[in-house]
């Protein structure tokens, strides 16, 4: 029998956040104290614990058939693997910072400089894209120190809140790349582990859905449903029940959070009472 061998990093937030999501996806995952690979009980899968710079190289090599791993990783290591899906998790962005007392003029202020970061090549592109002539200083870890202690002008690194920057007397100038956490897959897959992917994808993308979306339940004079359903459309159309009290209804929609908190004045105006918003745990299109 087939399985699907997934690397996930070894530990961190990613890490809990991948497991989360195969969890969230029905998949049981036995996970005791420094395993370095676990089977699930109840999917035809492996999870493999790695690092996280590690899991391209591996996915390229099938020793891995697939990933979890920031698109950060991804781009820096370029190796010969396809990106199948964007998680909605471990949003990030890498970034330029310098000095906080410097004027940034663009990306000629860097011309010359000294630039650290633990991304070379996705910084070397950005250069070459910018025909700037800078040196690269590569270091792993601490990058936002420095220029504090006279080894760079200005470093190129991970951001997420901005802070560890602020307090290292740096500020952000130019965003190089937005990330957040993908799965990557070997380009050679057999038939049957296609199969069990696309399986693993579906649930995925059940729960994704579900994230996004909210249940929505309110209740309404009966004159005012037409107007409320132009303001909140559902995934095709609203379910409108009649309620006891002659002349109102019940209408249950499903619609984008986001787009329910732009219009819930609109609903209001509309007459709409009683509104209730509801997670949806699984959502399947």
């Amino acid at each position: 029998m087939s399985v699907l061998k997934i690397a996930i990093q070894k530990t961190g937030r990613l890490s809990e956040n991948s497991r989360k999501l195969l969890e969230e996806c029905g998949i049981k995952i036995s996970n005791g104290a420094n395993v370095l690979k676990s089977a699930a009980g109840n999917f035809p899968i492996e999870v493999l614990y790695l690092r996280d710079d590690d899991i391209p190289q591996y996915v390229e090599q099938q020793v891995a058939d697939i990933g979890i791993l920031g698109e950060n990783i991804v781009y820096e290591n370029d190796k010969e693997v396809d990106i199948l899906e964007q998680l909605g998790f471990a949003h990030c962005r890498l970034s330029l910072a310098i000095p906080k007392e410097d004027s940034f003029t663009g990306p000629e202020y860097l011309m010359d400089k000294k630039i650290a970061t633990s991304y070379p090549n996705l910084l070397k592109g950005y250069l070459k894209k910018n025909n700037v002539r800078a040196q690269i200083e590569e270091i792993s870890g601490s990058v936002e120190i420095a220029p504090g202690i006279g080894l760079a002008d200005a470093v190129c690194d991970i951001v997420s809140s901005g802070t560890t920057l602020l307090t290292n007397g740096l500020k952000e100038v130019v965003t190089i790349l937005k990330s957040q956490a993908v799965i990557i897959a070997n380009r050679n897959l057999d038939e049957a582990k296609k199969e069990i992917l696309e399986r693993l994808l579906f649930r995925i993308r059940a729960v994704k859905n579900a994230k996004e979306n909210k249940y929505i339940l309110l209740n309404a004079p009966q004159d005012a449903i037409q107007e409320i359903c132009r303001i909140l459309p559902g995934m095709k159309s609203p379910t409108i029940l009649p309620l006891v009290e002659e002349g109102w209804c019940s209408l249950h929609s499903v619609v984008r959070e986001d787009d329910f908190w732009e219009r819930i004045s609109q609903l209001k105006k509309a007459g709409a009472e009683g509104i209730l918003v509801i997670p949806i745990e699984k959502m399947i299109t």
